[in-house]
């Protein structure tokens, strides 16, 4: 834990601290997260694939890396900068560190820096791509970095999507198989919705949720055309949540647009940005994100709710249009938090209504859509 490691942003700036985790170099777009515990959460959650995680809650691997709260299958961010990284962890479902966790997957990490100078940075001049290591100097770390891509250049959906369709069994992700998608003519019980979620970069708690909520879950990968969808009959679909710039999605935007009004349609996060994009809406990148939890008004009941957030980039408000309605609006900033559709079966939210990590206020919209999916199919 003594060997030095750095943080170089692209506009020159330099954070010096100690090497954790796997001793290398990586890089990505630099994002804070002001979640103040879930960081095996946010390290596996696949929306920060591509960056570089910075938690500005102080202390991180207090309570140790468990077994349970995977959100996915491996560790999706680049890498991890802390203010303190505790060695020592005391938890009774802890089975190893946070050092162990990151040196398994070869994820670099630092400690020891000033977090809450890097994100006043941040929230000043607004995300930027950063490269860390353990390896380079101060030199060839900022040399290195200018030849590097552009994170709102790349598609990182296509890198975290599933590979092949599963059926989620119990509380196990991926236990059942599926080769292509041979779901057709699946049988289920009269009580089961048969729910399909196309894998944008989904986190396990959505298919944890849809499945306690006793529904038929199966999960698809992003290439998956509308018409193999179909072809699955499901009764409900569900749009997950993902990494990157929706712009550069015109493939999943045209996927979307083929199954608008062809079954009730949830979309989560990135999900809720392209269903705007498919009905007219335009997307842009915010200054700093919103990534921890935040004040969301439910615009037809007026409760404000506090939401696991975790995305770069909005809705334009004065963009949507189609039969969309706003739905939800975020109390900080008055950006678009949440879609529904005058004439058909579709609601969409910006935030996270699986929480993991974050409050769980928004559990009852997973409730609504399958309301709305019982009623559409009688």
């Amino acid at each position: 834990m003594s060997k030095k490691a750095i943080l170089v942003l692209e506009d020159g700036s330099v954070y010096e601290g100690q090497a954790f985790g796997a001793e290398t170099t990586a890089y990505g777009e630099v994002v804070f997260d002001t979640s103040m515990t879930g960081y095996q959460e946010m390290l596996t959650d696949p929306s920060f694939a591509g960056q570089i995680l910075v938690p500005t809650y102080p202390l991180m691997g207090n309570y140790g890396i468990n077994e349970s709260d995977f959100e996915s299958k491996q560790i999706q961010a680049r890498s991890l900068a802390v203010r303190e990284y505790c060695s020592q962890p005391s938890h009774w479902q802890s089975t190893r560190t946070l050092h162990e966790f990151l040196l398994a997957y070869g994820i670099p990490g630092l400690s020891g820096i000033d977090t809450r100078a890097l994100t006043r940075r941040l929230r000043s001049s607004g995300v930027m791509m950063g490269i860390l290591s353990s390896e380079l100097s101060i030199e060839e770390a900022s040399k290195e970095l200018k030849s590097l891509p552009r994170y709102d250049s790349v598609n990182f959906v296509h890198q975290v999507s599933t590979e092949k369709a599963y059926e989620w069994q119990s509380n196990t992700p991926a236990t059942v198989t599926l080769p292509s998608l041979s779901l057709r003519g699946a049988s289920v019980t009269k009580q089961s919705l048969k729910i399909l979620v196309i894998d944008y970069g989904l986190k396990y708690n959505i298919l944890r949720i849809l499945s306690q909520l006793g529904c038929q879950v199966t999960a698809v990968p992003c290439t998956t055309t509308a018409e193999d969808i179909l072809a699955l009959n499901p009764d409900g679909i569900v749009l997950s949540s993902g990494p990157g710039n929706p712009a550069i999605l015109d493939y999943v935007v045209d996927t979307v647009k083929g199954l608008l009004g062809r079954k009730p349609i949830m979309g989560i996060s990135l999900g809720h940005q392209l269903i705007g994009r498919a009905l007219g809406a335009e997307t842009f990148k915010l200054k700093f994100g919103h990534r921890g939890n935040y004040p969301v008004r439910d615009l037809a009941t007026s409760k404000i709710h506090i939401t696991a957030q975790n995305h770069g980039y909005a809705l334009d408000a004065d963009t949507v249009k189609e039969g969309l309605e706003v739905s939800h609006i975020n109390l900080n900033d008055g950006t678009v938090e949440g879609l529904r559709h005058g004439d058909l079966p579709i609601l969409s939210i910006q935030y996270h209504s699986e929480a993991s990590p974050g409050p769980l206020d928004n559990m009852y919209l997973f409730e609504r859509f399958l309301d709305m999916v019982r009623k559409t199919n009688g």
